[in-house]
Order: C-alpha cells, then structure tokens, then sequence
C-alpha cells in the first residue's frame, strides 16, 4: 500500500511457546498501527510501527470526555496453514456507525481493511497453534485535541493493536450463571447503547461487581425505561431457545449490533431453525421455563462465540436452564460458526477472508 508507511521493530519480543497460558489481552505483537486525524487536513499519515506507548497531553479530550470508540476482532490459523480474518469489513462498518454517534470522522473502510491484512501479515507468527486460540484485533479511536470544552475534538489517533489470545473455554463450553440487573440501567433508545464505545462498559462495571459477588459471571441489563424487555448481557448479545423457536431482542438503539449475531441468526436461518427478532420481556422468559419451554439460552460475542447460559436468577427465581448443560442448538452453533472461522468449513461467500499463509 503506496500510502501506508512501514517501519519494522529491530528488537522483535519473545513470543509465548506453544504450551503458555496466554488468557486475553495481557500479550501484545511487536507491531501496532496508527493514524492522526486533524480537522482540515482528514485522515493521514497512515503507518505500522513498532508497539509502545503513545503520548497525550494531560488535556487531551478522551481523558475528560470519553470521546472514543473502538471494535474487536479476530486472526484465525488454519490447520493448513492459512492466515484468515472473519467478516473484518462489518467490523469496520460498525465502527463507523459509533464514529457518527461520538461525532468521530468516518474512517475509509476499505484502506482499514487492507491496512490490517498487512499488520496481521507482519506479526502472523504470534497467531498461537493451540486449538480455540487465536490473535485478537482491537482497533480504536480517541479524541486528542489538547483543549478543555465539551466539543468534538479537532484531532483524533487510530490505533489498531494484536493480541495473542488463548481458548475462551480452557476446559470446554460450559454454561454460566447470569443475574438479572433490576437496579441499575445500561442504555436507553436515543443513548449510546447501539455504539462501541467504552463509557458503555464504565457504567456497566457496578452491576458486573454486584453479580460477582452474588456468584454469577454475567449481568443480563433490562431495558432502561421500564425496566421489563431484555436487553443484552454484559459484553454479549442474547438469545433464547423458547418451545424450539430461537429468539433475540432486537435492534431498538440501545442494543450493540453484534457481527457475531448476526452471523449467528444468518447460519441458524440457512440451517432451518425459525429465528425471530422482536421485544421480550423478562416476565415472558419466567413463563416458559415455568411452562417447560425454556429449552435454551446463550449469548454470543467475538470473544466467547457462543456463551450458554445454565442459570438465570431474576429477583428470588432461579432458573436452571437445560440441567445447567448446553444445548442442541447452542452446540451446533458453535461448532458451525467456529469452523468456518479456523477455516474447518466453507461459510457464505465473504465471510472467511484469506490473507495469506504462515
């Protein structure tokens, strides 16, 4: 790329070995990307660097006003060798749409693209072999105009940053205990909910203590008005498996629109499942359990996949969902969606994207 500088690391790190716990995002590549915005000029001075810190003013906006967003992603080794990315364009896309929210420029999704095929190419031997692991992508954008005032900012860095990451479920998919948040709210229509972007997740971490503490490893966050529809689960979206039929609470603002769920509803619809956006109350949910037709439950995010849900506890209910076992359609999922992301099945056209190979 003609306008994409390279400058490669003369003190490469040591790379973790086959057998280290990685667990996630505590690992950096030696390389990162960055880019500066200014107001005027646009987005320039596009390169690959070697990773360290960067420097800001102690006035810089994103230290006063949060004004920053950012995506997650993943780089897959194949058995065979193969370097790939998942559906990396809707990732950028989406940050797109949290850049008009945060009134962040729009990027070129293309160059950002083409531009992360090079930095994953670049540091690909720290893909990790191990099986479920692979390289985490996060890029980001902050605000970075040295001034005090509540205003979008006149200068922006992007940064995209590689981490290599070990198998979200070490010991295997497991079911997790969510709890039901009547007290606090996460987003309302109109709000923030549907961006990627971290005052989402700051004013998330009160609720997440709460259910810690009360044994569960999940927060499910009602809607923020009434306080009846569900909305999603911490860093996941939800689904649920009702009398066989597979439902999600649909796109309203306040929910973030996952690419793993939208992949997820795309290969359960091909594969004939009836899947049904809509509201659904939490009282609705209680029913069909009491009913027997909660068969199933599960959350789905890029770092987990596919997260099943074994207990769901709203006020003094707890229900055990599917003997606290994953179920059918939770289990065909994640190996449907899993196998075309390592490169074990063919997906829809686009969705596996080869960038080279090892």
């Amino acid at each position: 790329m003609d306008n994409l500088r390279i400058e490669l690391t003369q003190h490469p790190k040591k790379k973790p070995g086959k057998g280290d716990k990685l667990g996630f995002g505590t690992v950096f590549t030696d390389h990162m990307m960055l880019m500066e915005y200014d107001r005027g000029i646009g987005w320039h001075d596009a390169r690959i660097v070697p990773y360290g810190n960067i420097s800001l003013s102690p006035a810089s906006t994103v230290l006063h006003y949060a004004q920053e967003t950012f995506e997650g992603m993943k780089a897959y080794r194949s058995t065979d060798g193969r370097v790939l990315l998942f559906r990396p364009e809707e990732n950028f896309k989406r940050l797109n749409r949290s850049n008009e929210r945060l009134c962040i420029p729009a990027l070129d999704v293309d160059f950002c693209v083409e531009s992360l095929k090079e930095l994953v190419m670049i540091d690909k031997d720290w893909i990790p072999e191990a099986e479920g692991s692979s390289l985490y992508i996060r890029p980001f954008i902050i605000g970075n105009e040295s001034k005090l005032g509540v205003k979008e900012a006149d200068n922006y860095i992007y940064c995209v940053l590689l981490s290599p990451s070990g198998a979200y479920y070490e010991s295997g998919l497991k079911p997790v205990p969510i709890y039901v948040e009547e007290e606090y709210v996460r987003a309302v229509r109109g709000g923030t909910g549907f961006a990627k972007t971290g005052g989402n997740y700051a004013c998330s971490l009160r609720a997440q203590t709460v259910a810690h503490e009360k044994g569960y490893s999940q927060v499910l966050w009602l809607d923020g008005v009434e306080k009846k529809y569900v909305g999603e689960v911490g860093a996941m979206n939800i689904f649920f498996v009702i009398d066989g039929e597979v439902i999600t609470p649909e796109l309203d603002g306040s929910i973030l629109p996952g690419i793993t769920r939208m992949s997820m509803m795309e290969l359960l619809r091909r594969d004939g499942y009836k899947v049904t956006e809509r509201q659904i109350a939490i009282q609705e949910v209680a029913d069909a359990y009491d009913a027997g037709k909660l068969d199933e439950m599960f959350g789905t995010g890029t770092a987990a996949v596919i997260s099943p849900v074994g207990e769901l506890k709203w006020g003094d209910k707890i229900m055990k969902i599917n003997n606290g076992e994953i179920g059918p359609i939770s289990a065909h999922a994640y190996k449907e969606l899993t196998d075309i992301q390592w490169g074990r099945a063919k997906g829809p056209d686009g969705w596996s994207v080869e960038i080279g190979h090892m």
